[in-house]
């Protein structure tokens, strides 16, 4: 009997022994801090994506991984202390999203790895040395907009043919890059375009600036800003105001626009999550190079069309990878 007594003893002081070791397990999980400038209210948003590609390289939430998501609400002035609370929270690594966000994190992040996702220029921005040689703690990837905004608009030319004269560009100051207007301006002149400029800082200033840009002449609009929060107001906007508009997402056009081109919505999220896994595994971000889009896509929305009175030319349905009709 005493010996039966004493074998119990012995396997439930082991059992009671692998308690302590998971907790020092999960002390050493790894924090993910999220940083954004839009609001965490949409579905699909870049932490859903984020969490979602890093779940497929083996990291679950609770488990072996930890996240701290910050939105600043399109209300860019609230950046710095978001990314603040976000370095006091201990986080191992900031993602950060949009170049506002990402040179919050910066100021605030000096010693913490950065990976960035949706940012134009981040050569121009002050962000990276190089996009070979990112240099310092921050690396991930951009999205050309500047290349991109001179191809947008030559696809909306060619569905106006010689009909549009002036286009709209609308930008947020989220996304404003000195660089960036410059090229795009660069390429308006080259396809024989006048560009009109609109800077919106708020979600309460874009009807003001569609009515600015019918003002001025406009007979097209390039939206330059990737934003999930406003995307159904712009579209809403531009229909009302029967503006042929080109946008930098599949997600305008789903909304109602009439036409986007632009990267694959989550391959940065994709490659971004890697970025993380490489990091948390040691490596620096000084060593991995700022990584470039390789997914385009053009889509259509040919309701939208027929009620603006178009007919697009077939040599860019030909090109369309998707069209609602």
């Amino acid at each position: 009997m005493r010996k039966t007594i004493l074998i119990s003893l012995l396997i439930t002081i082991l059992l009671t022994s692998v308690p302590p070791t998971e907790a020092q397990q999960q002390a050493k999980m790894p924090k993910v801090g999220f940083l954004a400038t839009g609001t965490s209210s949409v579905r699909g948003g870049g932490h859903e994506l984020l969490r979602r590609e890093l779940s497929e390289l083996g990291y679950v939430q609770g488990k072996n991984i930890a996240f701290e998501y910050r939105y600043g609400n399109s209300q860019l002035d609230r950046l710095p202390a978001l990314a603040d609370e976000l370095v006091r929270l201990k986080v191992d690594i900031l993602v950060a999203s949009a170049t506002p966000a990402t040179l919050a994190a910066k100021n605030a992040a000096r010693g913490v790895p950065i990976v960035f996702v949706g940012v134009g220029d981040p050569v121009s921005s002050g962000l990276v040395d190089s996009l070979a040689r990112p240099g310092g703690n921050i690396t991930g990837l951009t999205n050309i907009s500047a290349v991109l905004a001179g191809k947008r608009l030559e696809l909306l030319k060619r569905n106006r043919s010689q009909t549009l004269p002036r286009c709209g560009a609308v930008e947020s100051t989220e996304s404003r890059s000195l660089h960036n207007g410059k090229k795009a301006n660069c390429r308006a002149r080259e396809l024989g375009l006048q560009l009109f400029s609109m800077e919106v800082s708020s979600a309460d200033k874009y009807e003001e600036a569609f009515k600015k840009a019918i003002k001025a002449g406009s007979t097209g609009l390039a939206v330059t800003q990737q934003t999930r929060s406003n995307r159904k107001q712009i579209t809403d906007l531009a229909t009302k105001n029967r503006l042929p508009a080109i946008y930098p997402g599949a997600a305008f056009v789903d909304s109602g626009g009439l036409m986007s081109y632009g990267p694959d919505e989550i391959e940065p999220y994709k490659r971004a999550a890697s970025m993380v896994d490489k990091i948390l595994k040691g490596a620096k971000p000084a060593d991995l190079a700022v990584e470039q889009p390789t997914k385009f896509a053009l889509q259509i929305n040919l309701k939208t069309a027929n009620t603006l009175g178009l007919t697009i030319p077939p040599v860019v349905m030909m090109r369309a990878e998707k069209v609602i009709k």
